[in-house]
C-alpha cells in the first residue's frame, strides 16, 4: 500500500501537524491501495506563510523566467506519465488505457496551452494615454476533485504560476497519489520554494481552512455544486475571489432527421468515457419523437455492447465507479428513476453479470423519461443515460435549458441548423457533432455550474488582477 504522509511546503516534504489519515480503496478490488494524511488548519498556515515569502520575487519574475520553468515542468511531467496513469487507475478506477492517454495526457495538453498563451500574452494594455496592468492575483488556493485528477490540477496550477501567483493545492483525498507525483514533478523542475505547495487532506479540514484563510487572495474550486456553495460561503467573510467549475447535466440534442448512426455513437461515447464520471458528460439525450424508438434501440445496442472490466487491463472497456458511496448513489438514482416511471432499455440496477466484487455499474439507458424526473434533474455521475423525446426544436431548446446547470451542451445534426440552436442554449460550452474539448477555448459554466473560465489565455486571465495606471508614465507600455 502506498503511503502519502507528508505535505510539500516551502520546497520541502514536511510532516503534518495532525495524525489523522484516510485509507483509499481500489474500486476494482475493494482492497486498500493507499493511505493519505489528512492535513490541518495549522498545515495550511505553514503553506500560506511559505507562499507569502515567495510571492514578492515570483510575482515580479519575467515572462521568460516563467516560460522556462513551465518548459521544465513539461519535460519532467512527460517522464512520469506511466506513474501518474498507474496511480489514477488504482485510486479511482480509470482503465489503464484511458489513464495513460486521456487522463494523464490532459496534463500535457494544459501545459502546452498555457505555454502558448503566456508567450502571446501582453501584461500591459494601452487605453489611450493610460494603461492597464495585468498582475498576479496573489496567494491562490486550488481545490481539485478526483474524477479527472491531472486535468483539473494542471488546468489550475499551470496558469496560476504563469500569471505570477504562489499556490497551495489541495487535491481530492480520493486521489492523493497522482497529486504527490505532480508535486515531485514540480520539485524536480526547480520550482522556487514556496511558489507551489501541496497540502493533502479533506474538505472539512484543509478545504475549509483554505477558503476561510484571511491571507489567501483567491480560491479556485472544481467539484460538486453542493460543495462549491459551501466554499463560497466560507470565503465570503474575507471577500476573496472565488472561481468555481461545478456540476452539470448536459443535454445532447439530436436535431430532427439527423442520421442516428452518425449522431449517437459519439454522444454515447462521451458518457461512457470514464464510467460517466465527467461533469460535462452528455447525460440527457433529447430525440425527436419520430426517431425516438429507433434511437432507443441503437443506444441500447451501444450500451449493451460496452464491456465492464478490471481497470488494470488494457482495452476499450469501462472500469468501476470511484467508491462505494458513489456506487450506492447511482444504484439509488436508477431505482428512483424506475419508481418515477422510467423504463430500462438496457442495464439497470446491480452489478454487471459476473462481477461480485468492485464498484461496477451496468451501462444503463433509461427511456420514457420526462425532464421533471429525478434522473433528469440530478447529476448521476455514472454510466447512466436518460433519453427524453421532444416534439419540435423549440421544445428541445426549452428542455435543454430547463436545468439548474449550464456547463455543457451537445448538438448533433446539420451544422447550418445547429448554429442558431447553439446560440439559444444557456451553457458555457456547446459541442456540435461530437467536437471535443479544446485546451485553448474557455471552459466553465452558466448558472449553478459555476463562474469564471479555465483553459488557455482565458485561464491565464482568471488568475490575474487588472490595475488601471492613470497618467502619462514613460516606459510602461
Amino acid at each position: 500500500m502506498h503511503e502519502y504522509l507528508k505535505h510539500y511546503i516551502g520546497g520541502e516534504w514536511v510532516a503534518s501537524t495532525g495524525s489523522d489519515t484516510k485509507v483509499v480503496v481500489n474500486p476494482a478490488t475493494e482492497e486498500p491501495v493507499s493511505k493519505v494524511v489528512l492535513g490541518t488548519a495549522e498545515d495550511v498556515d505553514k503553506a500560506v506563510a511559505a507562499a507569502k515569502k515567495a510571492f514578492p520575487a515570483w510575482s515580479q519574475s519575467s515572462k521568460e523566467e516563467r516560460l522556462e520553468l513551465l518548459g521544465k515542468i513539461q519535460g519532467e511531467y512527460a517522464k512520469r506519465i506511466p506513474d501518474i496513469a498507474k496511480a489514477i487507475s488504482e485510486e479511482m478506477g480509470a482503465p489503464i488505457s484511458i489513464a495513460s492517454t486521456a487522463q494523464s495526457g490532459s496534463g500535457m495538453g494544459h501545459l502546452g496551452a498555457t505555454i502558448e498563451a503566456l508567450k502571446n500574452f501582453e501584461f500591459v494594455e494601452n487605453t489611450g494615454k493610460n494603461h492597464v496592468l495585468y498582475e498576479a492575483a496573489g496567494i491562490v488556493a486550488l481545490i481539485t476533485p478526483w474524477n479527472w485528477p491531472m486535468n483539473q490540477i494542471v488546468a489550475k496550477v499551470a496558469p496560476a504560476l504563469a500569471a505570477g501567483n504562489c499556490v497551495i493545492l489541495k487535491p481530492s483525498e480520493q486521489t492523493p497519489g497522482s497529486a504527490q507525483i505532480f508535486a515531485e514533478i514540480l520539485d524536480a523542475a526547480g520550482v522556487p520554494a514556496g511558489v507551489f505547495n501541496l497540502v493533502q487532506g479533506d474538505g472539512p479540514g484543509v478545504g475549509t481552512a483554505l477558503a476561510k484563510h484571511p491571507e489567501i487572495d483567491m480560491i479556485s474550486f472544481t467539484g460538486s455544486t453542493r460543495a462549491g456553495i459551501q466554499v463560497a460561503k466560507n470565503a465570503a467573510d474575507t471577500v476573496k475571489r472565488v472561481h468555481q467549475e461545478l456540476g452539470g447535466k448536459s443535454p445532447f440534442i439530436v436535431l430532427p432527421g439527423t442520421p442516428l448512426d452518425l449522431a449517437l455513437p459519439g454522444g454515447a461515447g462521451g458518457i461512457l468515457l470514464n464510467s460517466g464520471q465527467s461533469c460535462v458528460a452528455p447525460t440527457r439525450f433529447l430525440v425527436h419523437k419520430d426517431q425516438y424508438d429507433e434511437a432507443i434501440d441503437k443506444l441500447a445496442e451501444i450500451f449493451g455492447a460496452k464491456g465492464v472490466d478490471d481497470p488494470a487491463k488494457e482495452g476499450g472497456h469501462i472500469g468501476p465507479v470511484v467508491n462505494q458511496s458513489q456506487f450506492e448513489k447511482i444504484q439509488g438514482l436508477i431505482d428512483k428513476g424506475i419508481a418515477e416511471g422510467a423504463k430500462v432499455a438496457v442495464g439497470g440496477p446491480g452489478r454487471p453479470e459476473g462481477k461480485d466484487k468492485g464498484y461496477y455499474v451496468q451501462p444503463t439507458v433509461l427511456r420514457d423519461v420526462t425532464n421533471d424526473m429525478t434522473v433528469a434533474r440530478e447529476e448521476i455521475f455514472g454510466p447512466v443515460l436518460v433519453v427524453i423525446p421532444y416534439n419540435d426544436v423549440d421544445e428541445a431548446v426549452e428542455i435543454a435549458n430547463d436545468t439548474p446547470y449550464g456547463l455543457g451542451a451537445y448538438i448533433a445534426g446539420n451544422p447550418a441548423e445547429a448554429g442558431p440552436v447553439a446560440r439559444r442554449i444557456r451553457a458555457g460550452s456547446v459541442f456540435v457533432n461530437s467536437g471535443g474539448l479544446d485546451f485553448n477555448s474557455p471552459f466553465g459554466g452558466y448558472k449553478q455550474s459555476g463562474n469564471g473560465r479555465e483553459f488557455g489565455k482565458f485561464g491565464l486571465e482568471e488568475f490575474m488582477e487588472k490595475k488601471s495606471l492613470i497618467g502619462e508614465i514613460p516606459g510602461i507600455g
